[in-house]
């Protein structure tokens, strides 16, 4: 059995050494902002529902995947990783923010909600093949000097899972942790299994204290067949309706193909909920998300998309996939994403939010209407730009984003 993967009960009796030693080598507006932000709660244990009743799962056919098994771990990494970063954002400090070599900023958080999810994947899903197509890795941890920050992380991972009564038994090492984040370098492809791993989507909000997702999906054979989005941060109802600060926070989606997509609260004990995109057919009734981060988005060209359309409501701007989550339970009708030239999207950036998105009865698609292709590797190449919406108000998106990029492209000609 080298290299092959334990199941839950093999595990229980080796060492988190002996188990690490198993595992493969990886193969809103700034009015808006009130209504997302709020005191991060005490953390509670709680047991994740799936959102598929056993019955159905039972009669599907043998042929088609039911998938019932890795929404369940999914779910229960998703959530187990939020409490990690919970616990991290209500005492941020300086030294647990970094810049990655890109610039971008990578906290303590992110690190040890890597590894959580490794690691509580692998527990809890027998395979002899085991796939994670993940954001970070260790190597900045490694350098000298980064002894002090790795001790963190490795004291907030033992931590997390000494909280749950499934993993309290487990203490890993620096070394196990550093590992447990290193299994996810995987490239995907369009070949097998492979899971799809941000584990802070928005991590610029999330050391503001604003919105951030863990966000895990599943590929087969190329296709995005299940997604997760733990969003600790977003407000139980919607947010609309939701801006006193004592609005319960906290949302986990789920959605897997075929069978919907659905929301229940991360923080308390309840049964999932199916959520529909909403039905708006008049796009002057509309209203849309878009970045945060004006460094993230061509706002101006979301402007002007936005006037073209005779929006009249003004953008709602949060960070992370939790714009996917919002859009599909209706609090919202659109997502635009341009990023700005040069900029190569990442499937871990949109992989389990456009799952949820389409489950919710929505179209998630590039500029020019196509479906979005996650079976290249780590990068989407796609055309422009990540639009999203009801099937009823595509047809006039599609055609108000070709006339704007097209003006722009001619402003732009004639400098």
């Amino acid at each position: 059995m080298a290299g092959a993967r334990l199941g839950l009960s093999s595990l229980s009796s080796l060492s988190p050494l002996k188990f690490l030693s198993v595992l493969p080598p990886s193969s809103p507006s700034p009015s808006y902002r009130h209504c997302f932000r709020s005191p991060v709660r005490p953390l509670q244990l709680r047991t994740i529902s799936s959102p598929l009743p056993l019955s159905k799962m039972s009669s599907d056919s043998a042929a088609v995947p039911s998938y019932e098994k890795e929404i369940a771990a999914a779910m229960k990494a998703a959530s187990l990783a939020s409490r990690l970063c919970q616990a991290v954002q209500a005492e941020i400090l300086q030294s647990d923010v970094q810049s990655k070599a890109d610039k971008s900023p990578v906290t303590v958080a992110d690190y040890g909600s890597q590894a959580i999810v490794n690691l509580v994947l692998n527990m809890e899903l027998s395979s002899n093949s085991f796939s994670l197509v993940a954001e970070e890795d260790s190597e900045d941890l490694r350098k000298k000097g980064s002894e002090e920050i790795l001790t963190r992380i490795t004291s907030l991972v033992n931590d997390t899972l000494s909280k749950d009564p499934k993993f309290n038994n487990m203490k890993l090492s620096k070394e196990e942790v550093l590992s447990a984040i290193d299994n996810g370098k995987s490239e995907g492809g369009s070949s097998g299994r492979h899971w799809v791993l941000d584990p802070i989507d928005g991590t610029k909000g999330f050391v503001r204290g604003d919105q951030y997702a863990i966000a895990l999906g599943l590929l087969d054979e190329g296709k995005v067949v299940l997604g997760v989005l733990a969003c600790p941060n977003l407000p139980v109802k919607s947010f609309q309706n939701a801006g006193q600060s004592e609005s319960k926070t906290g949302c986990l989606f789920s959605a897997i193909v075929g069978n919907g997509a659905f929301v229940q609260s991360l923080n308390e004990d309840s049964s999932p909920t199916k959520i529909q995109v909403c039905n708006i057919e008049n796009s002057v009734e509309a209203s849309f998300f878009e970045s945060f981060e004006a460094a993230h988005s061509m706002q101006d060209l979301t402007s002007t998309i936005a006037k073209k359309l005779g929006v009249q409501a003004p953008p709602v701007r949060i960070d992370s996939q939790a714009k996917y989550g919002a859009l599909a339970r209706g609090d919202g009708a659109i997502y635009l994403r341009f990023p700005h030239k040069g900029y190569r999207e990442k499937i871990w950036d949109h992989a389990a939010g456009s799952i949820v998105v389409t489950e919710a009865g929505g179209l998630v698609t590039d500029a020019v209407g196509n479906e979005l292709d996650f079976s290249k590797g780590r990068f989407l190449d796609l055309d422009t730009g990540i639009i999203a919406t009801n099937k009823k108000l595509m047809p006039s998106l599609l055609n108000a984003v070709q006339e704007s990029i097209n003006k722009q492209n001619q402003s732009v000609s004639l400098l």
